[in-house]
């Protein structure tokens, strides 16, 4: 048995297949619909194209160019694009260095205070005198050399009286102390017998116990003029004494009897060099320049005089001036230990930034005549050259006492931003524009600048950079200007014609 199904009309099967292509075309619109366009448009061209003169023609076929979109190459645009040669790099600074990815970092506003490098009271200037009067024999450094503690510096040759008389005192009085020992066993032998009274026995006792307590007296009396217990021993062992004295360069960080030395004969000019007794270990590290030598051999010194002047300048205090409208923000970044940036300008070289120093202290009155408080940051020193010319040695230090600069002070701390230095940002009215490194091109980014102060610009982090992009953190301004020249056409045939 055959089943038939109505036979429908072609009128509606056309009808219903028109209204499929209706609906799958309206649905692909988006990407059909483009291509279809550009194919008229482009058909439409070459047809008009038939209309054209000769030499229109000519000029369409010789244009590489022609039909082609200038404003789009390979991703960015050639209006807000430059491409700059190994040497145009060079000359506005663009290195390694200076094309780096954005980071996000903490960003310190700041105000900047006028400083100096100054010395610190009491550490950096030594002043080397002599406690006894006598003559020079020996001076052993030169001004400007650079010693260690514990090199030797002077021999003076003693003629002070009273340390003679006090050395001849102490001798004598170890004379007659023996005499009485002797005199005191020879009397208890015979004591004992009964030959001698007890009575003077026990006067000579009492003698001995009295030169004892005097010689005990003139020890200290000897310390007092600066013998060490040694030297006061060898004068006890040897019954001689001592002629010399021997000034060594002092410790800063600590003091020993070898800073001064008596001895009984002139040494010789190999044993100075390498004294008898051990010193003690040294704290400080750096060298000692002798910045004044106030003596020369054969002069005559009276106790107390000044020898020379060592000056130590491992490290050093940078003095700040904060005016008055500054010192609540200064004693803030003080209470919350932030650390200060010292500014260096060097000429031919910008500036130097010294980051992560510290306040030592702030001062407790206001000076009277610039109306500023003094406060004091510690600066770390460090030898830039270090030489040796005949047999002395000379040191450079970085930093010296009297360079100006300036302070950079945190008052404020801002989180995750985009910090860039100036030199990274070009403006241009209201403008602010940025290069980011795309290949071999830079591509201008416009960039809203939330703060800017003298070295560093805070962008906003709205989505026109982001971190790990690669700018130029320099020359953005001399970028601005070439970009500005590519499009600025030929050259004016009028200028520098007055009509």
């Amino acid at each position: 048995m055959k089943i038939r199904f109505p036979k429908i009309p072609m009128k509606w099967v056309w009808i219903a297949g028109l209204l499929i292509v209706a609906v799958v075309g309206g649905a692909t619109w988006s990407r059909w619909f483009p291509a279809a366009t550009s194919w008229v448009d482009s058909t439409v061209t070459a047809f008009r194209g038939g209309g054209e003169s000769g030499t229109e023609a000519a000029h369409a076929e010789e244009d590489p160019h022609a039909g082609h979109d200038h404003g789009a190459h390979e991703g960015h645009s050639e209006d807000t694009s430059l491409e700059l040669s190994d040497q145009a790099l060079r000359n506005i600074g663009l290195s390694d260095k200076t094309i780096q990815p954005i980071r996000l970092e903490t960003f310190r506003r700041s105000i900047t205070v006028p400083a100096l490098v100054v010395e610190r009271p009491g550490r950096t200037r030594v002043q080397v005198a002599t406690p006894m009067t006598g003559v020079v024999t020996h001076v052993h450094a030169v001004q400007g050399e650079a010693v260690e503690p514990g090199t030797l510096l002077f021999q003076i040759r003693l003629t002070h009286e009273d340390l003679v008389n006090a050395q001849t005192e102490f001798v004598k009085t170890l004379g007659e102390l023996e005499v009485e020992e002797k005199e005191i066993d020879r009397l208890q032998s015979v004591t004992r017998s009964g030959a001698v009274a007890g009575k003077l026995l026990l006067d000579r006792e009492y003698a001995r116990d009295k030169l004892t307590a005097l010689l005990r007296a003139q020890r200290e009396a000897l310390r007092l003029h600066g013998l060490s217990d040694k030297q006061v021993d060898q004068i006890a062992n040897e019954r001689r004494l001592l002629r010399e004295l021997q000034i060594f360069a002092p410790s800063i960080d600590g003091h020993g009897d070898e800073e001064l030395k008596l001895t009984q004969t002139f040494i010789s000019q190999a044993n100075y060099q390498q004294p008898t007794q051990q010193r003690e270990p040294e704290v400080h590290a750096g060298p000692l320049i002798l910045q004044q030598l106030d003596v020369h051999k054969g002069q005559s010194v009276n106790a107390g005089e000044t020898l020379c002047i060592l000056t130590d300048y491992d490290e050093l205090f940078i003095e700040g001036m904060a005016f008055e409208q500054d010192v609540s923000q200064l004693r803030q970044a003080s209470e919350k230990d932030w650390t200060i940036d010292a500014i260096f300008q060097q000429p031919g070289e910008g500036t130097q930034v010294v980051e992560g120093l510290k306040i030592a202290y702030l001062a407790n009155t206001v000076d009277t005549d610039s109306r500023t408080l003094h406060f004091y940051v510690r600066l770390p020193n460090e030898v830039t050259k270090d030489r040796r010319e005949q047999g002395n040695r000379y040191v450079e230090w970085k930093y010296l006492p009297g360079q100006r600069l300036q302070l950079r002070v945190p008052v404020e701390q801002w989180p995750d931003q985009i910090v860039l230095p100036v030199d990274a940002v070009a403006r241009e009215g209201a403008e602010s524009f940025v290069f980011q490194q795309n290949g071999d091109h830079f591509d201008r980014v416009p960039v809203h600048v939330k703060y800017r102060d003298q070295y560093s610009a805070v962008i906003d982090n709205d989505g026109s950079l982001f971190p790990g992009d690669v700018v130029a953190l320099r020359g953005a301004h001399q970028m601005q200007m070439a970009l500005k020249n590519k499009a600025g056409g030929g050259v004016d045939p009028h200028a520098g014609h007055n009509h």
